[in-house]
């Protein structure tokens, strides 16, 4: 079956632009002693890619809820700001929680102090015991006051943590870099254990998710490996793909997630991107990407016939691939030469007729 689209296609005033000509132009013309460079179209053993639309999500997205009681007196950040990990996002007033823990500081210390006392008690009876100066009960009285002195400092040191981690929590830290999505409280609401503060996603963890209908979803999960567009151009390798193992019974497609290398690329959560799967390979018919020429929504190639004579081809073209190659899905048939420089040959072209005129 014959890959050429028929010339009529392009429209006569549309050529006429293509060539570079006013007037209209020959169907032909031949290329004169200086030859132009040309390329042989040929089939290609390239990538079989299949394409779907797909949508950026958020790997990292959490709520941040208030661990201590108290009043908001700080919010430094507000809904959609970016905020770097670590950054205070909410501050709790922490009178009450400073009190308590400088009271358990203070109750820590007299432990100790009772501790290093009933120690150096200890001590002292044990050695008047080896003299024969007291009695065996007033050691073990000894020894049971400093064991009951440890312990209690040990219970003033936990007392201690727990009212630290109190005075800490009235603090709330970003606990990855992020995007403030939702914040609930605002400055003077009362808040209590269990509170709902804010909720953040991570730009720097993202994945993309897509449907891949049914009768492509065994040869994909086989190939396990994904391209994501970014809107600078270029795709993004993954090889990190997560397979739903059930299809939806409305739309019969499964549902695949392609986890992107960590960092920022230019995507954000909710963006449309493609995800291009890729099939295996198969032989395709492609192009140098230089020798095509567009004009509004058309695309074409100067095409050298076997007497040397040029021709202006409409193409339907595919999609790039890696060696700047375009493929071409009608038009052209393997083995054509074309133009690799569509300007010097509409020039060509023109100068041709020019002289064609003349003569």
């Amino acid at each position: 079956m014959s890959r050429r689209i028929p010339a009529i296609s392009f429209g006569v005033a549309l050529i006429a632009a293509l060539a570079g000509w006013p007037g209209g132009m020959p169907a032909a013309a031949p290329l004169g002693s200086s030859e132009l460079k040309t390329v042989t179209a040929e089939l290609h053993a390239l990538s079989d890619e299949q394409r779907f639309d797909g949508v950026v999500e958020a790997v990292s997205r959490s709520t941040v809820s208030a661990q201590t009681a108290g009043e908001i007196v700080a919010l430094p950040f507000d809904v959609n700001d970016l905020v770097p990990k670590g950054e205070v996002i909410v501050r709790i007033d922490d009178a009450r929680q400073k009190a308590e823990l400088d009271k358990a500081k203070a109750e820590e210390a007299r432990a100790r102090a009772r501790a290093s006392d009933a120690q150096a008690n200890y001590e002292r009876i044990r050695q008047l015991i080896e003299k024969k100066v007291v009695s065996k009960s007033q050691l073990d009285r000894a020894e049971a006051d400093m064991k009951s002195a440890r312990a209690q400092v040990s219970a003033a040191q936990a007392a201690l943590e727990q009212a630290r981690e109190q005075w800490e929590y009235t603090t709330v830290r970003a606990p990855f870099t992020g995007v403030m999505v939702e914040r609930f409280v605002e400055p003077g609401e009362q808040v209590q254990v269990g509170t709902r503060l804010a909720t953040g996603l991570s730009l720097e963890n993202l994945r993309v998710k897509t449907e891949v209908p049914s009768h492509f979803a065994a040869r994909v999960r086989a190939a396990n490996h994904a391209r994501v567009s970014v809107p600078a151009g270029g795709w993004l390798e993954s090889d990190n793909l997560t397979f739903f193992p059930y299809a939806d019974a409305a739309s019969h497609t499964f549902t695949v997630r392609v986890q992107l290398p960590p960092g920022q690329h230019g995507l954000y959560p909710g963006m449309l991107v493609k995800v291009a799967f890729s099939l295996g390979q198969r032989q395709e018919l492609a192009i140098p990407t230089r020798a095509i020429v567009h004009r509004s929504e058309v695309s074409g190639v100067y095409v050298v016939d076997a007497e040397q004579r040029l021709h202006l081809r409409q193409l339907r073209l595919g999609r790039e691939v890696p060696g700047e190659l375009t493929v071409v899905l009608a038009g052209l048939e393997p083995g054509e030469r074309v133009a690799l420089d569509p300007v010097a040959a509409g020039i060509r072209l023109k100068q041709q007729r020019v002289g064609t005129t003349d003569d």
